[in-house]
């Protein structure tokens, strides 16, 4: 039966709950899908086709600390990028994706391109190059892809696509020898050399791995996966993400300054990063590092650091005692840090704008003071994230759209499965 047919019959039915919750309608499910394989015929004229999911993230906590060896807790959600994907008899891989130009790589010309920094194409090239660097196979595909995991929102959609490129390397060419972890890690390498961004791993690790998880960089080669299984909604909260909108300039120089300034601190210590210091020697030593170092900020960002751990490692005991209120107070404090220490609300090239200040003020005017809210990802720009009593969903949903734009408030829920083939 052809895969359209397959669809239109039901086929993902059984699939859909452990990729969306009960946060979907089957039918809208089985058009996107449909369409997606539609386009695929459209474009390669292939309709033996492979579909692949991979999810956004939602960091929880540990904001920022992922790339200092730090603790972070994050969800995969429900919203996710999705793929057709055929085999090409070639060696080159070709990517489609709705919005975007089309992305060509020949997987014969594996080393770092300089003019493809900041490019999927060189997303692409990296993965390919750390599958072989590790003795895997790599082949030629070709997919289209459609994708919820909104940009700019905080919620890893370039995660999301690395994951997706590496899953579908894993399942085609591999036998889904790597691991979700495996995958991240590839993933970061990609970012970090082949695209030159300095990102963590905490949103390829959530984009691969599925459920909430507690991960311990100590040994970022091997970090420590702690699973949690909760229900936000069943103890009476929605969590949402509010997209601010916000300056769209290269935030790069300010995401790249939050991990360079902890290093700063811990080269003090003769370290590489700020994991690897005991956080008594490095409030013995502020008065020797103010003066040193002369930047007030590296100092509050690794006072964030420190304090941010535990409250992860308090978050995750919370979690697993089903402790709610305990676990609200702990994302409150976590949004204060980030807020006063680790100073990640708004750019400081262009103060004037903070639309993230402005969207955690307005969450505590409408609900009180004592409301759960907080930056959500990177930050600088982009999105909050807000528990909010499911009684107030509506109200506050209809009260922050009429600042922030229709369709600026988008509930999110946790997505149990890891990123997969889902249907061949």
């Amino acid at each position: 039966m052809a895969r359209k047919e397959a669809i239109q019959k039901g086929l993902l039915h059984t699939v859909y709950p452990s990729l969306y919750g009960n946060s979907f309608q089957a039918e809208d499910m089985d058009k996107r899908f449909i369409s997606l394989v539609e386009e695929h015929t459209n474009l390669f004229k292939e309709q033996d086709v492979s579909l692949f999911s991979t999810a956004g993230r939602s960091e929880l906590g540990g904001n920022h600390t992922d790339h200092n060896l730090g603790k972070v807790i994050a969800a995969t959600i429900n919203l996710d990028t999705i793929a057709a994907v055929s085999k090409r008899d070639d060696n080159t891989v070709v990517l489609t994706s709705e919005g975007y130009p089309e992305v060509v790589v020949h997987l014969d010309e594996l080393e770092i391109v300089e003019t493809e920094k900041n490019t999927t194409e060189a997303l692409v090239r990296g993965i390919a190059f750390a599958f072989k660097q590790r003795g895997l196979n790599i082949g030629g595909w070709q997919a289209n892809t459609t994708s919820r995991v909104l940009k700019g929102s905080g919620l890893s959609s370039s995660a999301a696509v690395e994951v997706l490129c590496g899953t579908i390397f894993n399942h085609l060419y591999n036998e889904d020898a790597l691991s979700p972890v495996d995958l991240a890690i590839i993933g970061k390498f990609s970012e970090n050399n082949y695209f030159g961004k300095p990102s963590g791993l905490m949103d390829q690790m959530a984009c691969a791995y599925g459920g909430i998880i507690g991960i311990d960089f100590a040994d970022e080669g091997s970090p420590k996966i702690e699973p949690v299984h909760y229900s936000f909604s069943d103890h009476g909260y929605q969590l949402v993400i509010v997209d601010t909108g916000g300056n769209h300039a290269d935030l790069t120089p300010e995401y790249a300054a939050v991990p360079k300034e902890m290093k700063e601190v811990a080269a003090h210590f003769g370290a590489k990063h700020l994991r690897e210091i005991d956080e008594t020697s490095f409030v013995s030593q502020l008065p020797h590092l103010r003066k040193t170092l002369q930047n007030d900020r590296a100092l509050l960002r690794s006072i964030h650091f420190f304090e941010e751990n535990k409250r992860v490692a308090n978050m995750l005991i919370a979690l697993e005692n089903q402790n709610i209120e305990a676990y609200l107070k702990e994302v409150r404090a976590s949004g204060e840090s980030s807020f006063c220490f680790l100073q990640n609300l708004y750019p400081t090239f262009f103060p004037q704008e903070q639309g993230l200040s402005l969207a955690i003020a307005m969450t505590k005017s409408l609900l009180g003071s004592d409301t759960t809210v907080r930056v959500h990802g990177g930050g600088f720009a982009g999105t909050i994230q807000a528990y909010i009593p499911l009684d107030k969903y509506e109200f506050y949903k209809q009260a922050m759209e009429a600042v922030f734009s229709e369709g600026s408030v988008t509930p999110i829920t946790v997505r149990q499965r890891e990123s997969c083939c889902i249907a061949e």
